[in-house]
């Protein structure tokens, strides 16, 4: 009894066992000492010198000497160990030597990059997708890295959009897991070991539904559909302890995102009890005055802080504002208190103030300069990430003994390219990245020959290259074909209205075509793309995405059949731009459609097939796979009960490989009108020829809960179709009535 005792009495004192302050107390000692000033430094971030995602306002002379006076709290786009450390350093000459957080956008890789995230989602690999991100923060927190600005979890079904390179896709369920994943990968087994950094979700919130797919615009949106579709995958991470969130450019429904407290102070802060910080995407809170929303940055900066955003990316508003808005009695201090608070607590998390050099350390550096056990991760990642969309008459996989084959097509020796669009550039990319034509010429053997010929640029009308690429098709007994958009045509501020192949290089595939040479189409892209003309004439087609470092391998080993491919689209395509949005999980209508070329005062249009050109989770496999009794443990089921749906899987084909199983559901009726489709499950099952395997699945109630019209969650007995098949449109279907 007595040691119980003095345990409460150490806890009362706020002591542990070891007589050690916690982080609480340690944090509030420190607030206790701040100056309004230095208070408001810590929510300040700015820019390196060298490298801008926004609008570049950084004074090197003015922001070296607001570092030494404890007036910036983080910096972005600093990096390596010698870097941060001389940063650093001038942190610590502040009068309370609080050191500084490092972010960096570590998105798809560092050293070592990996497909673009979208190709990741491809995978459908959850265990890939995690250690890729382990050892992007194995590598970045080596390089003195200690926050990414990563995952993105914006659901996006616009494939204009840019930034869809960047996220997982349409669909709210795998975006979710995806997103678990990717937290789980930055930041480990916590936050304070050395392979460990700071995730940061965004773009909060539905900036993925931006109007148009125009990057920066507005969201107008009912809040049963924000809190159904675009919300689930960031409360989730929420509730995993990511550490930061990031404030999304678009306004919603009428108010800017950064100052929007619905979601920020209600939702995030309120009801979801989120402790981390939010950080503004980069001049976020100063554009809230071109938004229309603020006449100035002192009100911009007012609005900001009292929604409930922490951390002042690059606008320069906090620091010049809020000190004005406090002594005013505009902002109670408490709002700045609590901002600091967040920020304070995650330094201390991370061990800065026990040494804040603790990640700038050259030896670990040089240790991650080229880990050969990440390339080779990171090959395999890649061809894990290709997702075979034709194979007319099994021309793939080819032979490493074909006497001749001929590469052309624009990305054939691409060297920095095959990175994607938001990449760490390396003054030795050239050097140390796998072109599509070495990986290709390396796993041919001796006698055979690989010919190369541009034949096109990316994106202009330059058709002079026609001539000698079609003479070396003419050559060869197989032509692979590269094509697409360029690295940089995907990502932030990379809109497009035609997301057709750019400039001549359809034309160049009709040319090549002519030769009556067999053709292998690969298509390198961070987004779906309209490719109709190709999908209808072209016998084998390939979508490789952006690869990374080890890109060249990773196309080469699914083209040899080394692996064979199992990778399953995680957007739709579209047949033409005037389709989109197009996704699986639409709603019936009152006219659905009868079938693809019903057009009759239904909702369709006069001038085109109704369903996509390719459907969300389809992929196809060098090998066959069978899908055949499919059992519910009930098809009548009531209250918290659980239904088990069991299917077997048979590889009938030639080659070993992987099946994407995928679950879905409809609720037939409810208060509010359903999707056609849910995704509720997915398993990725390796199967070798010639055998079978049973795959098990489960739903309960929780499974079917959804928002009504009230922002009520719950579920609602009834009819429900349970679907299980190989991609959202290739399903087997039974129904089952579940009551509550």
């Amino acid at each position: 009894m007595k040691k119980l005792y003095y345990i409460l009495a150490f806890t009362a004192f706020g002591l542990n066992l070891f007589g050690q302050k916690t982080i609480d107390q340690k944090v509030s000692e420190l607030l206790s000492k701040m100056t309004l000033e230095e208070k408001v430094g810590q929510l300040v971030q700015y820019s390196g010198f060298e490298y801008a995602t926004g609008p570049q306002n950084s004074n090197s002379a003015n922001v070296l000497n607001e570092i030494k006076q404890g007036k910036v709290g983080s910096m972005l786009n600093v990096a390596g160990a010698e870097e941060t450390r001389k940063f650093q350093e001038l942190a610590l000459k502040s009068r309370l030597r609080i050191p500084l957080l490092f972010g960096q956008d570590v998105i798809h890789g560092y050293r070592t990059t990996f497909p673009v995230n979208i190709g990741q989602a491809a995978s459908w690999d959850l265990g890939l997708i995690e250690k890729s991100e382990r050892i992007a923060a194995t590598e970045a927190s080596a390089y003195g890295i200690h926050w990414t600005f990563a995952p993105m979890v914006d659901i996006a079904r616009d494939p204009r959009w840019g930034r869809v390179m960047e996220g997982s896709g349409e669909d709210t369920y795998l975006g979710t897991q995806i997103g678990l994943a990717r937290v789980r990968g930055f930041q480990g087994k916590g936050l304070g070991n050395l392979d460990a950094i700071m995730a940061c979700a965004k773009h909060f919130a539905a900036y993925g539904a931006a109007v148009g797919g125009r990057d920066y615009n507005s969201v107008d949106m009912s809040l049963r559909q924000l809190n159904e579709t675009y919300l689930p995958p960031f409360k989730a991470v929420a509730e995993a302890g990511v550490a930061t969130f990031m404030n999304s450019f678009n306004d919603i429904n009428g108010i800017p995102a950064t100052a929007n407290k619905y979601i920020l102070r209600d939702l995030l802060k309120g009801k979801w009890n989120y402790k981390g910080f939010v950080v503004s995407d980069w001049g976020s809170i100063g554009e809230m005055v071109p938004h229309g929303y603020a006449k100035d940055n002192k009100e911009a900066a007012e609005k900001a802080i009292l929604a409930g955003s922490d951390m002042d990316m690059e606008s320069r508003a906090y620091m010049a504002e809020l000190p004005k808005l406090v002594q005013e009695g505009k902002v109670d201090p408490k709002f700045i208190d609590d901002a600091v608070r967040r920020i304070l607590i995650k330094k201390f998390e991370m061990g800065l103030f026990d040494d804040p050099y603790r990640f700038s350390n050259e030896k670990r550096q040089k240790e991650q300069l080229n880990n050969q056990e990440n390339r080779k991760f990171g090959r395999e990642f890649g061809s894990k990430s290709i997702v075979l969309l034709k194979n007319q008459n099994n021309i793939l996989p080819l032979s490493r003994s074909t006497k001749t084959i001929a590469l052309i097509g624009p990305f054939g020796k691409e060297t920095s390219a095959n990175h994607g669009f938001w990449s760490i550039a390396f003054k030795d990319d050239n050097q140390r990245i796998i072109t599509q034509f070495d990986g290709i010429k390396n796993q041919l053997d001796k006698n055979s020959t690989l010919l190369y010929a541009k034949g096109a640029n990316v994106d202009d009308q330059d058709k002079s290259m026609f001539a000698e690429a079609v003479e070396t098709a003419k050559k060869a007994d197989v032509v692979i074909m590269t094509l697409g958009e360029g690295h940089a045509m995907s990502g932030e501020a990379k809109s497009r209205s035609n997301i057709h192949f750019s400039g001549v290089q359809e034309d160049l595939l009709k040319e090549i075509a002519k030769t009556g040479k067999p053709i292998v189409l690969m298509i390198n892209a961070g987004r779906p793309l309209v490719f109709d003309w190709a999908a209808d004439n072209i016998p084998a087609i390939l979508y490789t995405w952006w690869l990374g470092t080890e890109a060249g391998n990773s196309i080469a080993d699914v083209l040899f059949g080394t692996v064979n491919p199992g990778g399953k689209l995680p957007m739709t395509f579209p047949r033409t731009e005037g389709q989109v949005p197009v996704y699986y999980n639409h709603y019936n209508t009152g006219r659905p459609a009868k079938n693809n070329t019903d057009r009759n005062y239904v909702s369709a249009y006069i001038d085109l097939d109704n369903d996509p050109k390719f459907p969300f989770g389809f992929g196809l496999s060098y090998t066959q796979f069978k899908y055949s009794d499919m059992n519910l443990s009930s098809t009548n089921l009531k209250g918290n009960q659980t239904l088990t749906i069991s299917v077997n899987i048979a590889n009938t084909g030639k080659y070993d490989g992987e099946e994407v199983v995928q679950l879905y559901i409809r609720d037939l009726f409810g208060k509010v009108v359903r999707p056609v489709k849910e995704l509720k499950g997915f398993q990725k099952v390796f199967i070798k020829k010639g055998e079978n395997k049973t795959l098990n699945f489960t739903l309960t109630p929780e499974n079917l809960k959804f928002y009504d019209d009230e922002l009520n969650y719950d579920w609602e007995g009834g009819e429900f179709d349970i679907m299980i098949g190989t991609d959202s449109q290739n399903v087997q279907t039974k129904r089952i009535n579940w009551s509550k």
